[in-house]
C-alpha cells in the first residue's frame, strides 16, 4: 500500500451485503510488506451491474465478490475461468485494461485444504447450504474424488440443482443420519447474524463425525468449531478457507506470490 495514495496507485475493492475488514487487512498488509503501490477498499451496493460498469470504466484492477452477489456477477463480465464457469458462481474480477474474466478462488482454496488436511476421498459427508459458496465447496469435493454426498438445503430447488450438478443426494434436513464429514456453508454460526449463536448440525451429528468444516470465518472458531474440538475432531476453518482464497486473488491482482511467512504475517494482521 502506498504511504501516501498517488494518482498511480492501482485500486482494488470488494463488493458484499455485509462488508468485512479482513480482506482490507490482509491486502493491504501484503501490499505494504512487498512494497507495492496498491490500495483495497471494502464496499458495498444496491445496484451490482452499475457497480460492475465503475470496475471497468475506472480502472479498478481487481474486486473480490461476495454474497449475495456471486451469482448475478455472471452475465456482466468478458470472460469467465473454468474455476468459475464449472460451478456458475464467482468470487474474484480481474480487469485488463476494461476487459472483465471472472475466477472462483474459493473453489481452490477448498481443493488445496481438503488435499492439505489429506481428507480420505472416500470420506462421507453431509454439506449444509445450496447458494454460491456450497457450489464452489461442493464443487471442489466432486472434483476432488468425494462421491458420497448429500446436500441439505431447505431450498427443494437450488439444493436438489446442486446435488444433481455434482451427483449428489439432496435432503431438507439431515435428520437421524451421522455422515463422518459435516461441512456448513450457511450463515450459521456468522458473527453479527440472526443465528450467530447456533450449531449447524445437531450435537449427536457433530460427536459422531470424523471431519468438521465450517467455511464461515468471523469468528474463526463459530459455534460448531468451538463445538468439534471440544470433543477432539479435527477442524477445518473458514479462516483458512478466507485466507487462501484472499492470497489466490493478491496473486491475480498483482503477479506477484508471496512467501508463505508474508502470507502468515498477513493474515496474523488481518485477525488482530
Amino acid at each position: 500500500m502506498a504511504t501516501t495514495p498517488s494518482r498511480d496507485t492501482v485500486l482494488c475493492i470488494s463488493l458484499a451485503g455485509r462488508p468485512g475488514t479482513f480482506g482490507v487487512r490482509f491486502h493491504n498488509h501484503l501490499y505494504q510488506q512487498l512494497g507495492l503501490d496498491y490500495y483495497y477498499k471494502a464496499m458495498t451496493t444496491q445496484d451490482l451491474p452499475a457497480a460492475v460498469a465503475g470496475i471497468r470504466a475506472l480502472g479498478i484492477r481487481g474486486c473480490g465478490v461476495s454474497m449475495p452477489f456471486k451469482e448475478a456477477c455472471m452475465a456482466l463480465v468478458d470472460e469467465i475461468d473454468p474455476s468459475a464457469a464449472a460451478i456458475e458462481s464467482v468470487n474474484t474480477l480481474v480487469n485488463t485494461q476494461g476487459h472483465l474474466k471472472a475466477y472462483n478462488t474459493d473453489y481452490m482454496a477448498v481443493r488445496q485444504l481438503l488435499e492439505k488436511h489429506q481428507v480420505d476421498p472416500g470420506t462421507a459427508f453431509a454439506l449444509r447450504g445450496s447458494g454460491g459458496m456450497a457450489k464452489a465447496v461442493a464443487s471442489a469435493l466432486r472434483d476432488a474424488g468425494f462421491e458420497q454426498g448429500i446436500i441439505v438445503a431447505r431450498n427443494e430447488q437450488a439444493g436438489r440443482q446442486l446435488a444433481d450438478v455434482c451427483g449428489y443426494r439432496w435432503q431438507a434436513e439431515l435428520g437421524d443420519l451421522a455422515p463422518p464429514m459435516l461441512i456448513n456453508v450457511t450463515p450459521i454460526g456468522m458473527a453479527g447474524g440472526p443465528e450467530a449463536d447456533q450449531l449447524a448440525f445437531a450435537e449427536t451429528a457433530i460427536a459422531a463425525a470424523e471431519w468438521v468444516f465450517d467455511v464461515v470465518a468471523l469468528p474463526a472458531w463459530t459455534p460448531l468449531i468451538e463445538r468439534a474440538q471440544a470433543l477432539g475432531k479435527p477442524v477445518i476453518t473458514g479462516l483458512e478457507v478466507i485466507a487462501l482464497q484472499a492470497l489466490e486473488q493478491f496473486v491475480l491482482y498483482t503477479g506477484v506470490r508471496p512467501s508463505a511467512e508474508q502470507v502468515d504475517a498477513a493474515i496474523a494482521y488481518a485477525r488482530a
